[in-house]
């Protein structure tokens, strides 16, 4: 029997919450009435993740598969390591906190029926703090005048794929890889609607203002050379006006004199230039650093074990390595 549905959840110190979410994800997926697999993938979990998701496989495994890192290697490697291993026609991805409610499923497979092949979400009433919000909202905004990429709501986990798009973002061995972002590239028909959003159910996000703002740098650097060509924009005015300031100063001084007053000016404009400079050198080596990641060829996670039905419990598996090849120039 072909499964139509594949859900992928990555899990990471999700001990207090998962009993609610496993309440709530199973008979959410029965009520659809069609053939169906969830993947979780337990991110190196300190706490007794790992132990819930072996019960939980235990308890229903004919449509239970479970992925076990031997570290801590972030929620978009989490996803990848899912979408190597989905079986389904079109692939849904959760977060494990239920913010996103599980029951919402439903809609995202009625709207692909209509012949879209990645459906988006935004999130109605979004139940975070004023500044997040208004912080997202600046993030999307630059990120999209950047990279063209119209994603009105990035930070929403759930989201639906067609199995077409999960092959062409397996096949884009990159080291740092932004899954909505590269997804959106590869859609033919993307399509956004509305979801509920809620408190979560425990614990506390695993995303810090700084990995917010990393994340969105990462994925600026990995979709556009757009900040590499408007630092060499802005440096070529920077020289021209520079040598229209030199060529002033030297007429004024041989029509004025000697002058001390303008030299705290002077500072003042050394230093901003030094500014411009160390920011470029700090963008360049953005860049370099992602060259330098690719060209390691270094594993991006390692599986401890694989559960699934038919299969030896805990069978340990050998790394995923990266391929040389890079994605179509995109996190």
């Amino acid at each position: 029997m072909s499964i139509e549905l594949s859900v992928v959840i990555p899990v990471y110190n999700e001990e207090q919450g998962l009993a609610a979410l496993f309440a709530r994800l199973y008979p959410a997926l029965d009520a659809l009435h069609i053939p169906y697999e969830i993947l979780f993938v337990n991110d190196g979990s300190r706490d007794r993740s790992a132990a819930m998701l072996r019960e939980q496989f235990q308890q229903r495994p004919d449509v239970t598969r479970v992925i076990l890192f031997n570290g801590n290697f972030g929620q978009h490697m989490a996803i990848m390591a899912g979408f190597e291993r989905v079986r389904g026609r079109r692939i849904v991805t959760l977060d494990a906190d239920l913010q996103n409610p599980p029951e919402e499923i439903g809609n995202l497979i009625a709207k692909m029926d209509e012949g879209y092949d990645y459906v988006g979400t935004i999130r109605r009433m979004r139940q975070d703090t004023a500044f997040r919000r208004y912080a997202s909202k600046a993030m999307n905004l630059v990120r999209e005048r950047i990279t063209r990429i119209r994603m009105t709501d990035q930070g929403c986990m759930l989201r639906a794929y067609s199995r077409e798009i999960i092959e062409a973002i397996n096949d884009c061995r990159e080291v740092s890889t932004y899954i909505p972002a590269l997804a959106y590239t590869f859609a033919q028909r993307p399509v956004e609607i509305e979801v509920e959003h809620e408190e979560r159910v425990a614990g506390e996000s695993k995303y810090s203002l700084y990995q917010l703002i990393r994340l969105n740098f990462d994925l600026v650097t990995a979709f556009s050379l757009v900040p590499l060509q408007m630092y060499s924009l802005a440096g070529m005015l920077i020289s021209l006006l520079s040598i229209l300031f030199v060529a002033y100063l030297a007429v004024r001084r041989l029509l004025v004199g000697p002058e001390v007053e303008g030299v705290f000016t002077l500072f003042g404009i050394v230093f901003f230039l030094l500014g411009i400079a160390l920011f470029g050198i700090g963008l360049l080596g953005e860049y370099v650093g992602r060259i330098s990641q690719q060209v390691r060829q270094r594993p991006r996670y390692l599986i401890q074990a694989v559960l699934e039905q038919g299969e030896a419990e805990a069978a340990l598996l050998r790394p995923t390595p990266v391929p040389t090849e890079t994605g179509s120039g995109e996190t």
